[in-house]
């Protein structure tokens, strides 16, 4: 998937005019969110399991060197190959090196943002190999010919109307905007694909180094059969999803399915150790893990940003944020969207491919507030600014440099506090609400077309004190 981050506010501007977008996106995540919080009250030890959780994750970080190598030791010891990818272009020369030693035709997968990442979908249609996504939401927009919009919910854009028409004039199926039917159709489609593919391809929730084990969290069952029919699976895992020990999983299958969709437990946790041994009846025969770097260690690298390595993808930030809510997924113009994508794009990108990012957000800490492992996205998005505004990736205009040194004198002198106080309850008294933002000139104006002021007291607190 090529990048279009720098794209994020002209795509933005165009999305919030797109009438059925803005329904499919307010009735999702509010759906998300209410889910959310009415999980985590179920649990009165909600914060102290976040401190858990962030507590497994930052210990993986720590020792993130020594855990990979006993990962890489564990599956090899059960029977599964690994390789260590360097970048995109590494993981899907060995993925297709795989395919055309085996002769894989056809290859279903799972969702997986790792391979969105990687755009292997791509790298496989070059090498011959026919990819097809199983999960429902990746199976609708695979058709449609878009990327996915949403962690979870990749078609979130889409209503169930669209997604009749499409199937209607894709797969041939009978016209209906019956949910069921529409999911059945997308079984019948898929059901056939996954006896015939000589390949299985997912991501991995987590990696677990005790035991050379992925794990994977789903509701539909086709990450199962993804992994376990096909003779051949290949796991594209991201450097930062090992955890360090088996036990280590617990606090963080509490919190995912939590934060993501308000379930207590996902329908499926699959816990895969390798390929098929001696007398089992089903799993792959060859089990390949593809270790993925692509920038992750040069953002481990980075003591203000790295925090952002902690994310267990939940998605719970999207469903928070109000700039996602409005603008979708699209707008951010790469694999990772919403808060964290702000921070995940530039890191692993260079601020210079996404020099926008960090300004998509009003920095209300609503993801931080959400988020089941307490990532202070908020800090780093500051931080990202400045790295950028550093690098002169954002230029700001002149008028703005000015405005702001100016508003800075001001603020920083008591007498100019004082005077720009008296200045604004005169202008508040001839506008009888305050300063006529809308009127402003030039940029300004746009600047205030969706602000306010809020009134200001007839007295200053100054001298409310002062009388005291």
């Amino acid at each position: 998937m090529k990048p279009t981050a720098n794209q994020f506010s002209a795509k933005a501007t165009a999305a919030l005019e797109l009438v059925p977008l803005q329904r499919a996106l307010t009735r999702t995540t509010t759906r998300f969110v209410a889910m959310r919080t009415q999980a985590a009250a179920e649990r009165p030890d909600w914060e102290a399991l976040r401190e858990r959780g962030r507590a497994v994750r930052e210990q993986a970080l720590a020792g993130l060197d020594r855990h990979l190598v006993e990962l890489e030791r564990n599956v090899v010891k059960n029977g599964g190959r690994v390789f260590w990818a360097r970048d995109a272009d590494d993981a899907c020369r060995y993925i297709r090196e795989v395919a055309e030693r085996r002769g894989v035709a056809l290859a279903v997968k799972s969702k997986s943002m790792a391979t969105e990442e990687i755009g292997l979908n791509e790298a496989l249609l070059e090498a011959r190999v026919t990819p097809i996504e199983t999960d429902l939401g990746e199976f609708i927009i695979q058709l449609a010919g878009e990327t996915p919009s949403h962690f979870l919910a990749p078609a979130i854009h889409w209503t169930k109307e669209e997604v009749a028409a499409l199937f209607t004039r894709v797969l041939g199926a009978p016209p209906t905007d019956d949910v069921n039917q529409l999911t059945a159709e997308a079984r019948r489609a898929l059901r056939a694909r996954f006896l015939q593919a000589s390949m299985g391809i997912s991501g991995a929730n987590f990696a677990v180094a005790e035991t050379g084990s992925i794990v994977i969290v789903e509701n539909e069952g086709n990450a199962r059969l993804t992994t376990s029919l096909p003779p051949v699976h290949v796991a594209v895992v991201g450097i930062e999803k090992v955890v360090p020990r088996f036990s280590d999983l617990e606090p963080l299958l509490m919190l995912l399915p939590r934060s993501a969709t308000g379930q207590r437990l996902s329908t499926y946790v699959s816990i895969l150790n390798g390929a098929r041994r001696p007398g089992e009846l089903d799993g792959p025969d060859e089990f390949h893990l593809v270790l993925l770097d692509n920038g992750r260690t040069r953002l481990l690298a980075d003591p203000a940003a790295r925090e952002s390595l902690l994310c267990i993808r939940c998605a719970a930030c999207l469903a928070a944020c109000p700039v996602y809510r409005r603008a979708g997924g699209h707008a951010y113009g790469w694999v990772y969207q919403g808060p964290i994508g702000s921070v995940l794009t530039p890191g692993l990108l260079g601020v210079e491919n996404a020099s926008q990012l960090p300004f998509a957000s009003s920095l209300c800490g609503a993801c931080r507030d959400a988020c089941p492992v307490k990532i202070d996205i908020p800090r780093m998005l500051t931080h990202f600014r400045a790295l950028g505004v550093e690098q002169e990736e954002v230029k700001s205009p002149v008028w703005q440099a000015w405005f702001v040194d100016l508003a800075a004198r001001i603020m920083s002198s008591p007498v100019g506090f004082a005077l720009a106080g008296r200045l604004a309850r005169m202008a508040q008294r001839v506008t009888g609400r305050g300063p006529w933002l809308g009127g402003l000139p030039g940029p300004l104006g746009a600047w205030a077309k969706s602000r306010a002021v809020p009134r200001i007291a007839a007295r200053p607190l100054r001298s409310l004190v002062n009388d005291r």
